[in-house]
């Protein structure tokens, strides 16, 4: 994982797993600690785009719900009550360490309308040009489509397109992509690297994620295809111990990496 540490331009994306508790309501600690170290690797001289999900997981828990919403009204009223909530706290927080931040929602309408994908490019440039962690959620509130699509997983590996990053790093709630089930397994052994993902490595990947998020390993290996396919690689990492992130760009091998930074396709181990 060597060649990785000198990724300039990083997306890192955040499931709602690494930033939430079981019943819904914000970890403070964690988002704390996530944000200090995003902050920190902007201070090195990396440029962050941070994908965000948690926007309905946090409603639920700001609303009193006792488990995510099944219908399509509520949950976008969660989103919209979450996303407020999530920008508050991000904004405060990267604030803290003298960091601005913008709120970007996007939608499958407007990644695939050429005229607005463009627009969408020029934004994200110029607000890395001016120093700004643009913080990225799909527009949950508004578009029905993406609350039944998935989670951010794939998002985050179509954002890196649009902005041109070098490195998508995915923080989930789990260190990497093992060969068999580590909560079922004591003895599963985690891959570090993964050329190209195919139905063998797809045969390693379980179920759905949390109660409260919509990914899974499925999901995460839909975006390395992505990634990889676009030119970057991916990296899976523990949300619950961002301080990874360090290790990864000292060069040392942390999480599971999917490709290559020459064409998504060979090792640069």
């Amino acid at each position: 994982m060597s060649g990785l540490k000198d990724s300039k331009r990083i997306v890192v994306k955040v499931g709602t797993s690494s930033l939430t508790y079981p019943n819904g309501a914000l970890s403070i600690r964690r988002i704390e600690l996530l944000v200090k170290v995003l902050a920190d690797l902007k201070n090195s001289g990396k440029e962050i785009v941070l994908v965000s999900s948690g926007a309905i997981g946090v409603g639920v828990g700001e609303l009193g719900l006792r488990e995510r919403p099944s219908d399509t009204p509520t949950k976008q009223a969660c989103a919209a009550v979450g996303q407020c909530e999530l920008m508050y706290i991000y904004d405060k927080l990267f604030a803290e360490h003298r960091h601005k931040v913008a709120q970007v929602l996007l939608t499958q309408d407007t990644i695939k309308d050429d005229y607005r994908k463009t627009n969408v490019t020029n934004t994200f440039e110029r607000l890395l040009e001016l120093g700004v962690v643009p913080i990225v959620n799909e527009n949950d509130t508004v578009s029905v489509e993406e609350i039944e699509f998935g989670d951010n997983d794939t998002l985050s590996a179509i954002v890196g397109k649009l902005c041109n990053t070098q490195l998508l790093v995915i923080l989930s709630d789990i260190d990497g992509l093992y060969d068999k089930d580590p909560h079922r397994y004591p003895d599963a052994k985690m891959i570090p690297y993964v050329p190209s993902v195919t139905q063998e490595i797809r045969e390693l990947a379980g179920g759905r994620g949390s109660s409260l998020g919509t990914g899974g390993m499925v999901t995460k290996l839909n975006a390395a295809e992505l990634a990889n396919g676009y030119g970057f690689p991916m990296v899976i990492l523990n949300g619950q111990k961002p301080e990874a992130l360090y290790d990864l760009f000292d060069g040392k091998t942390v999480g599971t990496q999917f490709g290559s930074l020459q064409n998504g396709t060979g090792s640069d181990q």
